[in-house]
């Protein structure tokens, strides 16, 4: 969760999240037991990556000290289990309205997440794009002159979709949807696959 942070910036976002009102650069450097300047420099690093922010000016019998705190970025990098209750909810959803009634409600969402991306049809440059910015690893691949294949190396839903393959048709309306067209899904992490595979056909 704390990829590409030292041990030091690490231990200031926790002390940072126990103390939601902000603390102090000196309350930071007394409980890491570090340098007051160690201290600014860390903090200056994890202010230009949107992980801190400044909060309120705390009154004292001298100076107002400068108060710092998590921003929502910050936040963001302790665990979040939002899948435990994804989980949940399609298993109930699943229980009342069956297989194929839940595979129906994976399209329309898929559907509607495209909608949402995009008004008009996109290229899957485009499409992979779009895919990225709802938190895929994709790219565009041409295979030996062939048509353009959507790879991600990573699946979003893949703790959900482990427990309910229906949840895979979410991913194929979403990318159909964006191309104005059907998808293959030729390769699936899901099913020993490397990567998932994605190939378009446009109506």
């Amino acid at each position: 969760m704390f990829e590409g942070l030292g041990r030091t910036q690490q231990d200031l976002l926790s002390a940072l999240l126990y103390q939601a009102a902000g603390m102090s650069i000196e309350e930071l450097a007394s409980q890491l037991a570090v340098t007051r300047t160690a201290v600014r420099q860390h903090l200056a690093a994890l202010e230009r990556d949107g992980l801190v922010v400044r909060g309120e000016l705390r009154a004292t019998g001298r100076r107002p000290e400068q108060l710092y705190q998590l921003s929502a970025a910050g936040h963001e990098l302790f665990p979040r289990h939002y899948h435990l209750l994804a989980n949940l909810l399609i298993n109930e959803v699943a229980s009342l309205i069956g297989h194929e009634a839940l595979v129906s409600l994976m399209r329309n969402l898929g559907q509607k997440m495209a909608a949402d991306l995009s008004a008009t049809q996109l290229d899957e440059q485009q499409i992979s794009a779009h895919m990225k910015d709802v938190g895929y690893e994709s790219e565009v691949f041409f295979r030996s002159g062939g048509p353009a294949q959507i790879v991600a190396h990573n699946c979003v839903f893949h703790q959900l979709a482990e427990a309910h393959p229906e949840v895979c048709e979410l991913d194929l309306a979403l990318i159909g949807s964006l191309g104005g067209g059907t998808v293959q899904h030729l390769e699936c992490m899901l099913r020993g696959g490397a990567v998932c595979r994605f190939a378009l056909t446009r109506d």
